[in-house]
């Protein structure tokens, strides 16, 4: 028999004279109309207790469609295939944490990922594939932009890069128009007045780096916080007051590890001007006289 139990950080809770809530793993609290169903019988259900009638089946049904409850045996990347590349220390650690969430961990280097991007070379028939690319510096030039290209096949594409003492989580992108490293790139250089500056850095016009930025518990962070954008987008279900993670990019201090959201949206096309009348009676009278000319 497969039984539904609540997912790691739920809680139920009984609360006296109020029925029952949940607490999410955010630690909110939501109140629970179980209607004819007994906060007993839920919770003892929900605890890998036997089913029970249609109306506590019902209300276990709910608890899965929300993200609450899961099925015993049931890994959230199960049926996945994440293709790793960049920074040996934080793959190394990332295909452990998501190889436990089920996933099918490969390697890839980066002329197979644009080989991906290009006809879908090397993804197993049938399978839900993502590739991570993690860096331990800032993006070069260049280097992601066939990578860019992955979400129009429907691959799943993560990158995260380090520039200083600042590491950058990029939105998950996972289906055309969604936000690619191109798009975070205009976005960032758009938000600051030091667009100049921020552009020569990433170009490389800097002077070398001394000692070493972010340690073991960084790395562990950043592994944790990939695997959640992961989980998510093969959950397909945005966490409630979060942005989503096919629209978040974070930022993550190495010195005191704390994280900041930032909302991004894609870049539209730049459409061409419009041609009104009076440029076309100046192109056509500026043709006229180069005719007239010769």
């Amino acid at each position: 028999m497969t039984v539904s139990r609540l997912v790691p950080g739920v809680e139920i809770v009984a609360v006296p004279g109020q029925g029952v809530a949940v607490r999410t793993p955010d630690g909110d609290f939501l109140r629970v109309d179980t209607g004819e169903v007994a906060a007993e019988d839920l919770m003892t259900r929900l605890e890998g207790g036997a089913r029970g009638g249609a109306a506590l089946e019902d209300l276990v049904l709910a608890f899965e469609n929300a993200g609450y409850a899961g099925r015993d045996g049931e890994l959230p990347l199960e049926g996945r295939t994440v293709h790793l590349l960049g920074d040996v220390n934080l793959t190394a650690r990332l295909a452990r944490r998501i190889a436990e969430e089920g996933a099918d961990v490969r390697y890839a280097a980066p002329g197979e990922v644009s080989a991906m991007a290009e006809n879908g070379a090397g993804l197993p028939a049938g399978a839900t594939a993502a590739v991570v690319w993690c860096l331990d510096s800032p993006v070069g030039e260049g280097l992601w932009d066939a990578a860019d290209r992955l979400p129009e096949r429907g691959i799943g594409w993560l990158r995260c890069h380090r520039e200083g003492f600042q590491a950058w989580i990029e939105p998950l992108a996972a289906a055309p128009g969604d936000v690619t490293s191109r798009d975070v790139r205009l976005r960032r250089l758009a938000a600051t007045a030091a667009h100049r500056e921020l552009a020569a850095y990433w170009a490389g016009n800097r002077t070398a780096e001394t000692g070493s930025a972010g340690g073991e518990a960084s790395a562990a962070l950043l592994a944790e916080l990939l695997t959640a954008d992961l989980v998510a987008w093969a959950g397909g279900r945005p966490r409630a007051g979060r942005l989503p993670v096919r629209r978040r990019l974070r930022r993550v201090d190495l010195r005191d590890l704390t994280v900041t959201e930032h909302p991004v949206l894609p870049v539209p096309p730049v459409a061409p001007l419009p041609r009104t009348a009076a440029t076309a009676a100046g192109t056509s009278g500026a043709a006229g006289r180069r005719g007239g000319a010769r």
